[in-house]
């Protein structure tokens, strides 16, 4: 019911990290369970330049997730910011161009400025959550103004602990009151 992992048991409605854990975004989904060919697929997609996955992993999230979009009623598409000089080195932000995909798709705007990312902090995934949250501590700055009341979607390639889009939800929540889903093409965890 929050962040949208699977559970083990269908009497739950919170996995076993949002039990333990208050988030600070509303609710987030995702297309695929990160393991197996999906890991292979995302890891081509952010770090062996096959940006056209965008494409492809979009068609399937208007198709699968595009009516909880609607129901949510989202106002601006907003992707997770690469630091600049990791986007210079990569060439592109992954999750930018998911972002813009879908944006077309759903007649969304989206806003790869709202947030950006101050500080280069090192790759997530070998780190704790305590960790995580100690990396992103101070990364993200709000950088324009954002409507009360604004619903907006955080897109990302994959969600496991939820350390970054809460990093981002704190910070878009200190500016004004919002509601802010996540949606990544895949969770892990």
């Amino acid at each position: 019911m929050k962040c949208g992992k699977p559970l083990t048991d269908e009497r739950q409605e919170y996995c076993d990290d949002c039990r333990k854990k208050a988030h600070s975004f509303t609710q987030g989904r995702s297309l695929l369970s990160y393991q197996g060919a999906v890991k292979k697929s995302l890891y081509r997609f952010k770090y062996a330049n096959r940006r056209e996955y965008a494409e492809s992993y979009g068609d399937e999230i208007v198709r699968y997730l595009g009516d909880w979009i609607r129901q949510k009623q989202i106002t601006k598409i907003v992707p997770v910011p690469l630091h600049p000089s990791r986007r210079r080195k990569r060439g592109y932000n992954q999750s930018a161009l998911l972002a813009a995909y879908i944006g077309r798709e759903m007649r969304i705007p989206v806003d790869e400025k709202l947030i950006y990312r101050v500080k280069k902090t090192v790759p997530q995934k070998a780190l704790s959550v305590r960790e995580r949250m100690e990396n992103l501590s101070g990364a993200f700055v709000v950088q324009k103004a954002i409507r009360r009341g604004e619903h907006i979607l955080l897109v990302d390639d994959i969600y496991t602990t939820g350390s970054t889009a809460d990093s981002i939800a704190i910070c878009l929540k200190k500016t004004e009151k919002c509601q802010i889903y996540v949606l990544t093409v895949a969770i892990g965890g």
